[in-house]
């Protein structure tokens, strides 16, 4: 009686054999079928964006420029019961996507400067405190930077400095 087990194990042990080389059959001809996929979208592009003779001709990109605002001490505005006022030191730069943004944006500092200093006195110490308060300020100052140089456009607000006593 014990050889009958074994030899059903054994014939389960083939039949399952099949079940598992079809599954593995399949999956290695799905990713071999991706793969060509895949491969075939790559020369597609390789071929648009090349003559097709010679390796394709990448495209370069303008280095991204970095223009410094003047660093500003602003007066915030005092909160409920506060008798002490409070300040804020800012230095920030605004990132540009090329040089030639650059030269439309620098004759708008003054703009710039001034929308930053109109904004910012609105501001109480608690508007400051944590990233949040920071993340906020940001989209706020690169939202008003971009309206101040509008058609040109800044890519972001970047901090180099903030102090809030």
């Amino acid at each position: 009686m014990a050889k009958k087990p074994k030899k059903a194990a054994v014939e389960g042990a083939e039949g399952e054999a099949p079940a598992g080389s079809k599954k593995k059959l399949i999956i290695i001809a799905a990713v071999a079928v991706l793969a060509l996929g895949g491969g075939g979208v790559f020369l597609m592009k390789k071929k648009a964006s090349g003559d097709g003779h010679g390796p394709a001709v990448a495209e370069v990109k303008a280095p991204i420029v970095f223009l410094d605002v003047r660093e500003m001490m602003v007066n915030l505005s005092s909160e409920a019961g506060q008798d002490k006022a409070r300040f804020a030191k800012i230095k920030i730069s605004i990132e540009l996507k090329d040089a030639k943004v650059e030269q439309e944006v620098k004759p708008l500092m003054p703009r710039i400067e001034d929308a930053f200093q109109v904004y910012m006195r609105e501001l109480r110490a608690s508007d400051l405190s944590g990233s949040a308060g920071l993340y906020r300020l940001r989209e706020e100052l690169l939202r008003r930077v971009n309206v101040a140089i509008h058609p040109a456009r800044a890519e972001a607000v970047l901090f180099k400095d903030v102090i809030v006593q």
